[in-house]
């Protein structure tokens, strides 16, 4: 193993999951400013994650949504404000399609043949 490359504050870190509440001590090196009392009494430093394996679909085999950040809502609000415009296009050129066919296009002239 090379010297001097792996990192000196290697210490146990008390993960918690915030939409449900289980914890996990591992070793980390993950900067962590709250400290929190884990089940064996002793004070270990906290760093708090949205998702983990505890409350994933993927292995807890439920299907559930967590979305803290609301980037579904967005997603809905841009996809129901692009029909909104998408019908209002419609509208406006199928207004001016009828305004077309109501108005009298002028005829042209049909070309005369002059005999010499």
């Amino acid at each position: 193993m090379k010297q001097g490359i792996h990192p000196d504050n290697y210490r146990p870190v008390v993960y918690q999951d915030i939409s449900n509440g289980t914890m996990f001590l591992v070793s980390s090196t993950a900067k962590a400013e709250e400290t929190i009392k884990y089940t064996d009494g002793k004070e270990y430093p906290l760093v708090k994650v949205h998702i983990s394996s505890s409350s994933h679909p993927f292995y807890t085999g439920q299907e559930k949504l967590l979305d803290v950040e609301g980037r579904v809502d967005k997603f809905k609000a841009r996809k129901a404000a692009a029909a909104k415009a998408r019908e209002k296009t419609k509208a406006k050129l199928s207004k001016n399609s009828a305004k077309d066919t109501t108005e009298e296009v002028p005829e042209e002239p049909t070309p005369q043949i002059v005999k010499l």
